[in-house]
C-alpha cells in the first residue's frame, strides 16, 4: 500500500482548514453536495470562532503518476495554547506542509510550531496560501521563508484554499518530498504496535483510541494491551476516519486511524501509551512528554446541587482533552469545586464555555493564576496552584515564579509603543532582528504572570493587530510578589484574591475595589469593599444601603411617632449590618474576571 502521513501546520488563521476543506474535496473524499466550510472542524466553538481547537485525521486517496496513494492528514490548531496538539500530530507523521499567509508573512507562532516540526525530523514542505487575495505579496512572502528554511524560492508551493489553485499540485508534491511511513522496529510483522496519539469516550462503545501503527497488523476482536497502565482488551472494532469513523477489517503498518477498546473506565487509556498484542515484549514506542499546566483557576458550581454533574462534565472534557488537569478542592465561602489545570488563557476560557454549553452549568470561575514555588522559614518547599491557599507573608522565606521566553514579530513603526509596555510588564529584552517588510523580530523574557495580565489583548490594540506572538517556559526566578485579598463586608472572597507584584499592588487594589464597587449592587444595608495585602488594608470603598423613609404613610400627628418608626428602622439596619451577608451573583464574578 502506498501511503503518505502529513500534517498542516501554522499561525492562526493563516487558512489550514480551507485548504484541507479543498484537499477533500478533490480527492473525493466528501461528495460537493456534502461539502461544508471547515468540515474537520467539528465543534461548535470551531466554527463559531473560526479556529481549529482539537486536531482532527482524515484518510483521502489520490492518483499521482499512473499510482492510487493513501494520504493520512492530521489538520492540527495554531493558536499557542494548543501547541501540545500540534506536537503529538507530529509524531504520527512524515511530513509536514508549513503554511504561510500571503498576505501577513512568518509570524511567531510559525516558528514555533516549524520548531517542532524540525525537532521530529519531519520532511517540511513550505506553501504559501491566500495568494488570490488582493493583499497577497506573494513574492515577498517567499522570500521570507526562503531565508528562513535555506531553501530555494522554486521549491515553495503557492495556492489558494478559497479557489483550489495549486491545490492538486500541492497534493502531488506531498507523494514526491514526503517519505513512505517508517517503522519503529524494523518492519516486524509478527507483532503490532501502535502509538496512541488521541482519544475520546462514548458511553455505548467505551474508549476509542486514535493511533498511529508502526509494525504489524491488527484486526477485529485481537487480544491487545496497552503497554503503559498494563491493561488488556479485545478490540471490538478496527476503521479509519474518512472523515467520519468508518470501520475496516484491519489496519496496518503505517496507517492512521482508530481502535475501540470497550474499556468504560477513566485513567486507563493516555496519549503516548503503546498499544501492541499481549504477547509482545518489547520495549514501548518513545512517547509524549506529559503537558504542564501553566494556569490555574477554580471552577465551582453557582449552585452546589450541580456539583455531581460538574464533577461528571469534567471526566468527559477530560476523555477529549488529555492535556486538561483537575483535581476537587473546597472553599469556605463558595462551597466544593475543582481546581483546574490549562495550557493558556485561550485554553481556559474554552474549557469553561464548553462546560456551559454542552452541559448546561452555571459557573463561578476563580481569577486565572500560576502556580509558584515557596520556600517557607521552617525549611520546607512548597508549590502553591491558587491565591488563597497562599502563606501568610511572615512564614515565607522566599517566593519562586514561572518565566517564559517570548518571541514578538512585528510592523517595525509600533517598536515604541511596544517597549513602553514590556517595560510595565517587567519584560527584560534580549535580541532583535529585521524581519523582512518593515518587520522587526523581538526576543524578549518576562514573568509567565506578566504575560496572563492581559498582554496578548494589550499588544493587539497597540499595533492594530498586526504583531503576533508565542512563547516557551522557562526555569522558575525569584519573584517579589504579594497575596492580595478583597474583602466584601469584611469577608474575604476567595475567587477575587490574587498575587501581583508588590510594586504594583497598590495600584491594583485600588482598581480591584473600584471595579467591583460599580458592579456589585446596592444591598439594604451599608458595608465596605476593601483590599488587604502585606497585613493591612490598602483600598477601601464604602457603599451606602438602600434608603427608604419609613414615615412616608404618616400624615401629620404626633412627631414622637415618626421618631419611635425611624429609630425602629436604625435598629434594624444595624442588625442587619451584623448578620446581613452580601450575595455575589455569577455576573458580578464574571465581571471581576474580564480585563478593563
Amino acid at each position: 500500500m502506498n501511503i503518505r502521513n502529513f500534517s498542516i501546520i501554522a499561525h492562526i488563521d493563516h487558512g489550514k482548514s480551507t485548504l484541507a476543506d479543498r484537499m477533500l474535496e478533490l480527492t473525493g473524499t466528501i461528495e460537493k453536495r456534502k461539502m461544508m466550510d471547515q468540515v474537520l472542524d467539528s465543534m461548535e466553538l470551531e466554527r463559531e470562532r473560526g479556529i481549529t481547537i482539537k486536531m482532527q485525521p482524515v484518510r483521502m486517496e489520490w492518483k499521482s503518476g499512473g499510482e492510487t496513494y493513501v494520504m493520512n492528514l492530521i489538520d492540527t490548531p495554531g493558536h499557542i495554547d494548543f501547541s501540545y496538539e500540534v506536537s503529538r500530530a507530529l509524531k504520527a507523521v512524515e511530513g509536514s506542509i508549513l503554511l504561510v499567509d500571503a498576505t501577513q508573512g512568518v509570524q511567531a507562532q510559525t516558528l514555533t510550531t516549524l520548531r517542532m516540526a524540525q525537532e521530529s525530523n519531519l520532511v517540511i514542505i513550505p506553501v504559501v496560501s491566500k495568494i488570490d487575495s488582493p493583499l497577497a505579496r506573494t513574492k515577498e512572502v517567499k522570500e521570507e521563508i526562503s531565508n528562513l528554511l535555506f531553501v530555494d524560492e522554486k521549491d515553495i508551493l503557492e495556492v489558494s484554499g478559497k479557489t483550489g489553485e495549486g491545490v492538486a499540485h500541492l497534493l502531488d508534491e506531498i507523494v514526491r518530498r514526503v517519505p513512505a511511513p517508517r517503522s519503529a522496529h524494523g518492519g516486524d510483522e509478527k507483532s503490532f504496535q501502535s502509538l496512541v496519539f488521541d482519544f475520546k469516550y462514548s458511553n455505548t462503545s467505551g474508549v476509542t483510541v486514535f493511533v498511529r501503527v508502526f509494525d504489524g497488523e491488527v484486526k477485529k476482536n485481537t487480544p491487545l494491551a496497552f503497554k503503559v497502565s498494563g491493561r488488556t482488551f479485545s478490540a471490538t472494532a478496527v476503521g479509519i476516519f474518512s472523515p467520519l469513523e468508518s470501520p475496516r477489517e484491519s489496519l496496518s503498518a503505517g496507517e492512521i486511524g482508530y481502535i475501540t477498546t470497550g474499556i468504560k473506565e477513566s485513567a486507563i487509556a493516555s496519549v503516548g501509551d503503546t498499544v501492541a498484542y499481549v504477547h509482545d515484549r518489547r520495549e514501548p514506542l518513545p512517547g509524549y512528554a506529559s503537558p504542564s499546566p501553566v494556569v490555574w483557576a477554580s471552577v465551582y458550581p453557582e449552585s452546589q446541587d450541580d456539583f455531581d454533574l460538574l464533577k461528571l462534565a469534567l471526566g468527559k472534557l477530560k476523555f477529549s482533552d488529555s492535556s486538561f488537569t483537575y483535581e476537587e478542592e473546597t472553599s469556605g465561602t463558595i462551597g466544593r469545586g475543582y481546581r483546574c489545570g490549562f495550557l493558556g488563557m485561550l485554553h481556559l476560557e474554552i474549557i469553561v464555555e464548553r462546560l456551559r454549553r454542552e452541559f448546561s452549568l452555571e459557573l463561578i470561575v476563580t481569577t486565572p493564576s500560576i502556580n509558584y514555588d515557596v520556600a517557607l522559614k521552617n525549611g520546607k518547599r512548597i508549590t502553591v496552584f491558587s491565591p488563597a491557599l497562599f502563606p501568610e507573608d511572615h512564614l515565607i522565606e522566599k517566593i519562586y515564579e514561572p518565566w517564559v521566553r517570548v518571541r514578538i514579530i512585528t510592523p517595525s513603526d509600533y517598536l515604541g509603543n511596544i517597549m513602553q509596555k514590556l517595560y510595565d510588564h517587567e519584560a527584560v529584552i534580549g535580541d532583535s532582528e529585521s524581519f523582512g517588510d518593515n518587520r522587526t523580530s523581538l526576543t524578549l523574557e518576562m514573568p509567565l504572570r506578566e504575560l496572563m495580565r492581559n498582554f496578548f489583548n494589550e499588544l493587539k490594540s497597540i499595533t492594530s493587530g498586526y504583531a503576533s506572538i508565542s512563547y516557551e517556559s522557562l526555569p522558575l526566578r525569584e519573584a517579589d510578589v504579594v497575596k492580595m485579598d478583597i474583602l466584601v463586608a469584611d469577608e474575604p472572597v476567595i475567587a477575587f484574591a490574587r498575587i501581583v507584584a508588590r510594586r504594583r499592588v497598590q495600584e491594583e487594589a485600588e482598581a480591584a475595589v473600584e471595579k467591583l464597587s460599580r458592579i456589585l449592587p446596592r444591598q439594604m444595608f451599608s458595608f465596605k469593599i476593601q483590599a488587604k495585602a502585606m497585613g493591612r488594608i490598602i483600598a477601601s470603598h464604602a457603599m451606602s444601603g438602600m434608603k427608604k423613609d419609613v414615615t412616608d404613610y404618616l400624615y401629620g400627628g404626633d412627631i414622637t411617632r415618626k421618631m419611635k418608626l425611624r429609630e425602629k428602622q436604625k435598629k434594624g439596619k444595624k442588625r442587619m449590618k451584623e448578620r446581613g451577608v452580601v450575595n455575589i451573583s455569577q455576573d458580578v464574578f464574571l465581571d471581576m474576571m474580564k480585563p478593563e
